[in-house]
């Protein structure tokens, strides 16, 4: 048991050394952010009808195409994405997050939020890094909670969905991810 933590706590230090020597080899252009972004919506619209629905009554969506996660027992994800408004691209973020407990594998995804109020929206902009699970309320919605969503029953600041997995990883959450805005 001791020496599964001690491999444990090696791999993640040398995942978390990769990933902080590596990020500005990460980062992308505004064209590439852009396209990855527009191309993942477009791609979300046609699996998740109820996505599309949501986003006709969004006040923004921000996208992330591809969110890379990284664990055993500690964990690390980042990705890189835009705001979309007005069917504007009007900023550049960042999501990325550090945990530590029961979880393995690698896995990439998409992720898109969509602020359906003012009030949401301004909280992610005045922030200095919005944190998911504080300030407004975010539902994750599954694909049971998708076929049942309609213009009608949207009554909460941000609905997120999670597109697009490839990869296994065990012990999945987005709580404590950080969002902070980029200047690519």
């Amino acid at each position: 048991m001791f020496r599964q933590i001690q491999i444990g706590k090696i791999i993640l230090l040398l995942v978390v050394m990769i990933l902080i020597s590596g990020v500005p080899a990460i980062a992308q252009d505004k064209r590439g952010i852009d396209s990855d972004v527009k191309a993942a919506l477009k791609s979300l619209y046609r699996t998740t009808p109820s996505a599309k629905t949501v986003g006709g009554k969004a006040k923004a969506i921000l996208v992330f195409p591809k969110i890379v996660k990284a664990g055993f027992i500690g964990g690390v994800q980042y990705g890189e994405g835009a705001l979309i408004q007005d069917n504007k691209i009007v900023g550049y973020y960042n999501i990325a997050a550090a945990s530590y407990g029961l979880q393995a594998g690698i896995q990439s995804f998409g992720y898109a939020m969509f602020f359906m109020t003012d009030s949401a929206l301004q909280s992610l902009n005045d922030s200095a890094g919005f944190e998911i699970g504080t300030g407004p309320s975010v539902v994750v919605v599954d694909a049971g909670k998708a076929r049942t969503l309609t213009t009608t029953t949207l009554r909460k600041d941000v609905y997120a969905f999670i597109f697009g997995q490839k990869g296994l990883m065990a012990g999945f959450g987005l709580q404590g991810s950080k969002i902070s805005r980029i200047g690519p």
